[in-house]
């Protein structure tokens, strides 16, 4: 677990701000809030218009945003990074900037509920979009067409924690020369990399792990370098300029920050990186947690089923194990008994914190039917096996004996 530094991940990124550049010797990158910049001669001001790296203006970035980008860069592998307000202006950047009417989109059909309705307003614009059971590479081969542009997946579904085949349809990907898009928000780069599995963009909500602390929201898109853009139709002709491999992400970030202002604030981007200096110490934990929290459910009566990748009767045990390394996530569906009075259960409960967030410290639970799929209706969360007992968890970092002992006396009422 290592990033594309000569360090390993923790070491690589809590140095990241001093080895380059921080002012006065700080161990952090100052926080820059100033909406614009001033220059001395005009010929700069023009050039970075014209495309030299800088700031003008904070719609499109400042100094304090471009050091956490560094940062994710690191951490993914990858070539550049453009950071968002939200994880999902990131994915809204992706979708709205790299396609257009008549495109075609095959995209898992285990996606967080917003994204799902983010791909309804896509197929508004006029992009045919194809969902499929991405855990079987031999579905995303049949669902291919001639005007297919995107591959897109979740490298561990919420809240089903399904695992696509994310190997296999990266390689496929790279084959057809398709752009594979991959969010990482769950799995995090600590346990997997978009660029290990081929991917050509990784997105990241940096509001869930990587920051970690449930006090800024951020979204990231990540170039891994593995993607061809000489080759991708969609890119304008005013950006088809020097190296290709730069003309994916500037379209996204003069698409999605100069024009749909989707912009970090530098406010967030300092927490963010913050936070993100402690994510394999966090996300270890989280993960131990997990693991032992879903062993002791698995055992109670009163629980009909625990969807974890660590347990053995996960579907994508195997393949969790050997993409993230004997880690399995943070991330469970736990599904309660029929005769639990599910909300009067969720009121019992003294450490799990009732809410809806993911990736916090804190371990959080939701009720899936009733709240962040509740717009799909019973049909479509039928067919995404999601019940009415089913219970998302986000496990933190909190002794995990108290975990089990409050699940335990809530369900004993």
């Amino acid at each position: 677990m290592s990033t594309n530094g000569s360090n390993g991940f923790t070491t690589d990124i809590l140095h990241s701000d001093r080895r380059h550049g921080a002012e006065a010797g700080a161990v952090h990158k100052p926080l820059h809030p100033s909406a614009q910049y001033a220059f001395e001669r005009v010929e700069d001001l023009v050039a970075v218009f014209q495309g030299k790296p800088g700031f003008s203006y904070a719609r499109q970035g400042t100094p304090t945003t471009a050091a956490l980008e560094a940062k994710i860069t690191r951490m993914e592998g990858g070539i550049g990074t453009v950071t968002f307000a939200t994880g999902m202006a990131a994915l809204s950047a992706v979708f709205l900037t790299l396609l257009k009417k008549g495109d075609h989109l095959i995209s898992s059909k285990y996606i967080f509920g917003n994204t799902n309705s983010l791909l309804g307003t896509l197929e508004n614009l006029g992009v045919e979009i194809t969902l499929v059971d991405a855990t079987d590479l031999d579905q995303v081969k049949a669902a291919r067409r001639p005007e297919t542009r995107m591959v897109f997946v979740e490298s561990l579904a919420n809240p089903g924690t399904y695992i696509c085949d994310l190997e296999g349809i990266g390689q496929w990907c790279a084959t057809e020369k398709l752009l594979y898009v991959v969010d990482n928000t769950l799995s995090t780069p600590w346990l997997c990399t978009g660029k290990a599995v081929q991917a050509g963009l990784v997105v990241n909500s940096l509001s869930k792990h990587i920051g970690g602390h449930a006090n800024a929201l951020g979204g990231a898109v990540t170039d891994t370098g593995l993607f061809d853009w000489s080759n991708f139709p969609n890119i304008n002709e005013v950006y088809r300029k020097g190296n290709s491999s730069n003309w994916g992400l500037t379209q996204i970030k003069k698409k999605g920050l100069r024009d749909m202002g989707a912009t970090l604030s530098s406010d967030a981007a300092h927490r963010i990186a913050v936070g993100a200096e402690t994510l394999a110490l966090r996300m270890g934990k989280a993960c131990d947690n997990a693991l032992a929290l879903s062993k002791a459910l698995a055992q109670n009566p009163l629980v009909a089923r625990v969807t974890y990748p660590g347990l053995p009767d996960h579907p994508q045990h195997e393949r969790a194990k050997h993409l993230f390394g004997g880690r399995y996530g943070a991330l469970m569906a736990v599904e309660l008994d029929n005769s639990v009075d599910l909300f009067a259960f969720m009121n019992r409960l003294k450490v799990f914190v009732l809410a809806t967030h993911l990736g916090d410290n804190r371990t959080l639970v939701l009720p899936v039917a009733h709240t962040i799929y509740y717009e799909m209706g019973p049909e479509l969360r039928a067919q995404m096996g999601i019940s009415d007992n089913q219970l998302r968890i986000s496990v933190g970092t909190e002794d995990a004996e108290d975990l089990i002992a409050d699940f335990e006396q809530a369900l004993k009422g």
